[in-house]
C-alpha cells in the first residue's frame, strides 16, 4: 500500500469510530432543504455550538475524505478529518485551544459596539461590558459583541457579562450573562458559571417576596423600604467602583 494512502485511512477509521460512538445521540436525518437568504451583517447571528452532530454530514465528509485519499489528495483527506473533529468538538462544547482570543483586541472590539462604555476581563473566560443605558442591556448587544469577537478566535471560550453603567436601581444593575455560542445559563466544557452580580439573583428574589408580604403591614413596610434603599445604595456604590 502506498505511504500516501496509509495515514488518511487510519485517520478516517478513527473518525468513523468516533462517529459510531456518537450515533446514538446524533441527528440521523439530513437537514431540510430550504432556500437560505443571506442576512445583512447587522442582522447576522453569532456562531452557535452544542448542537447534535449530523450523522449524514459526517458520512458525507467521510466519503469525500476517502475519495480524496484514493486520488492522492492527502491535504483534502486531512481537511475532511479535521472538519469531522471540529464538528465533534463543537457539539461537546469544547473551545478550540488552537484559536485563543487576544484579550486586548477583544476589549477594543467590544468597545466598538454601539452604547458600550467600557470592557474589562474578569478572568480568562469572563468579559465584563458596561453599556450606557438600560435599553442596551440586551441579548442583542451580547450578539453584536460576540460577532465582533469572531474574527479574533473561538468565541466558545468567552462569556459576556453585560451591565448598565447608569443603573438607577439594583434591578437595572443586574448582570446579563451568556456564553457567546451557547444558550443563556449554559457554559462550555469545564467553564465555570461565575457569579458577577453584587447581590445574587436568588437573594434579590427572596427580598422582593418579603417586600410583597410587608405591604400588608405598614410598620413592616417602612422597615422593608428602608432595607431596600440600603441595598440599592450599596449595590450602586459597588457598581461605580467596578468602573
Amino acid at each position: 500500500m502506498p505511504m500516501w494512502e496509509q495515514r488518511p485511512r487510519r485517520d478516517l477509521s478513527l473518525a468513523l469510530a468516533l462517529t459510531l460512538l456518537l450515533s446514538a445521540c446524533a441527528d440521523p436525518s439530513p437537514p431540510a432543504q430550504t432556500q437560505v437568504v443571506a442576512p445583512t451583517p447587522e442582522a447576522a447571528s453569532p456562531q452557535r455550538a452544542g448542537e447534535p452532530v449530523s450523522a449524514a454530514e459526517i458520512a458525507a465528509r467521510l466519503a469525500a475524505g476517502r475519495a480524496a485519499a484514493l486520488v492522492g489528495d492527502n491535504k483534502g483527506a486531512h481537511e475532511q478529518v479535521e472538519a469531522i473533529t471540529d464538528d465533534l468538538r463543537r457539539s461537546a462544547k469544547m473551545p478550540d485551544p488552537a484559536r485563543p482570543i487576544d484579550r486586548e483586541a477583544a476589549r477594543m472590539a467590544a468597545r466598538s459596539v454601539a452604547a458600550v462604555r467600557s470592557a474589562v476581563w474578569i478572568d480568562s473566560a469572563n468579559l465584563l461590558v458596561l453599556v450606557d443605558n438600560e435599553a442596551a442591556r440586551t441579548e442583542a448587544t451580547i450578539d453584536a459583541i460576540c460577532r465582533n469577537l469572531e474574527p479574533l478566535g473561538d468565541t466558545l471560550a468567552v462569556v459576556v457579562n453585560l451591565q448598565n453603567a447608569n443603573a438607577l436601581s439594583g434591578d437595572e444593575l443586574a448582570t446579563l450573562s451568556r456564553n457567546c455560542q451557547l444558550a443563556p445559563g449554559d457554559r462550555a466544557f469545564l467553564q465555570p458559571n461565575r457569579q458577577v452580580d453584587v447581590i445574587a439573583p436568588e437573594l434579590r428574589a427572596q427580598f422582593e417576596a418579603q417586600q410583597a408580604q410587608a405591604k400588608q403591614d405598614p410598620e413592616r413596610q417602612r422597615r422593608a423600604d428602608e432595607a431596600a434603599r440600603v441595598i440599592e445604595r450599596t449595590t450602586l456604590q459597588v457598581g461605580e467602583g467596578e468602573r
